[in-house]
């Protein structure tokens, strides 16, 4: 592995770098989660690659265990990402994200295409969504959060009542923790209900020759053939894969079968 030595004063500072985990040996990738998760979330997948590659699993900034910003714009999620393998002095890498942390991984390739030897993108097109698909989660986190639920299971109750998509409050516990005398979410909020819109929103960048796998979960309206066209302009060597009979969270439904086609697209 070569030898890069950061020139950002702050880069070990717990306040500005992710948290984020290491697993396995071999060539770097990174694997990035989307709204409202955390590491954990694509640890399905981090349990077999790490056989073969050196996984580093990141916590975005406003989840998990990395620290809150009143920003959260792609790319300053992307800068976040980079200053995470320049801390671990690594110059190149693999980047599988999903959902939000697709164009993450689509905006670091963006803005450093040296970082980038190939994307894995789950369920995501690199658009403009706009259209607001949380409002209802974003409910049920306030109205949990205001009612300051001292134990998991009244927290849990509160999101149930809430949520009629089944999974959805179960998801969302994930982000419970005790802290003082109640629970709280580990992701921020406030943050990402004021950075919602460049959240479902996208600035296109110049067109970028990484090789590319967009998969898609059959079931899913994420990534529609609409988008083919924003896709060809912004990564023209892409090529794409449907998970039948999965929807958004494709990984979670179809662990083996995403696992598979990831490993057959790295080689």
């Amino acid at each position: 592995m070569s030898q890069f030595i950061s020139q950002n004063p702050q880069l070990n500072d717990p306040n500005t770098l992710l948290n984020y985990k290491v697993e396995g040996q071999g060539t770097p990738l990174v694997l990035i989660h989307g709204l409202f998760g955390s590491l954990d979330n694509l640890g399905i997948l981090a349990r077999t690659l790490k056989d073969t590659f050196q996984v580093i699993s990141v916590d975005l900034r406003n989840h998990g265990q990395s620290f809150h910003s009143d920003s959260h714009s792609y790319t300053n999620m992307a800068q976040d990402v980079i200053q995470v393998l320049e801390h671990l002095n690594i110059e190149t890498a693999i980047f599988v994200g999903h959902s939000m942390g697709g164009k993450v991984a689509m905006k670091v390739a963006s803005i450093e295409p040296k970082k980038a030897s190939k994307l894995v993108v789950l369920d995501m097109a690199p658009v403009d969504y706009q259209v607001r698909r949380h409002d209802d989660v974003f409910h049920a986190i306030q109205q949990t959060e205001s009612a300051a639920p001292q134990s998991r299971a009244a927290a849990m109750a509160i999101l149930d009542s809430h949520l009629k998509v089944p999974g959805v409050a179960q998801f969302l516990g994930k982000s419970l923790y005790k802290a003082e005398s109640h629970m709280q979410f580990r992701f921020n909020t406030p943050s990402l209900i004021s950075n919602y819109a460049d959240i479902i929103g996208w600035d296109e960048g110049d067109a970028n020759n990484v090789a590319t796998l967009f998969v898609k979960g059959g079931d899913s309206d994420y990534l529609m053939a609409n988008h083919q066209s924003a896709i060809q302009r912004q990564f023209p060597n892409s090529k794409a894969h449907i998970i039948a009979n999965t929807g958004h969270w494709l990984h979670a439904e179809k662990p083996q079968e995403v696992l598979r086609v990831i490993n057959k697209f790295l080689g």
